[in-house]
């Protein structure tokens, strides 16, 4: 995920968004130690760099523990060259060393 320098809450704009119950639970789970508003601002920040085309990469090709041929679904971002994959074309599912699954373009592993 793309990480931003963080910026010290007392410089920041409140803003209300309204949240299921179940998702903030389910946010709260993921985030852990991190607080899960933190946790919507980073997944927030990589929406915004992956739409705008300023995506940066926090993977490297040794955090790939296996892969799989696959086909999108839908449009995917490659995790390791930030290439947009289209639905209905050819990809690759990572299983990176934290155990995640990610969307990687054809030839993004290659040397």
């Amino acid at each position: 995920m793309y990480t931003i320098n963080r910026t010290p809450t007392t410089e920041m704009e409140v803003t209300s968004i309204r949240l299921e119950r179940d998702l903030k639970e389910h946010l709260k789970k993921l985030a852990g130690s991190q607080g899960y508003q933190a946790l919507i601002r980073d997944v927030l920040w990589n929406y915004v760099q992956q739409k705008s085309g300023q995506f940066r990469p926090s993977l490297t090709p040794d955090q790939i523990r296996a892969s799989v041929a696959a086909i999108a679904q839908q449009e995917e971002t490659c995790a390791l060259t930030g290439k947009i994959i289209k639905p209905h074309e050819r990809m690759i599912l990572g299983w990176t060393t934290t155990g995640e699954m990610v969307p990687l373009s054809e030839g993004s592993l290659a040397a």
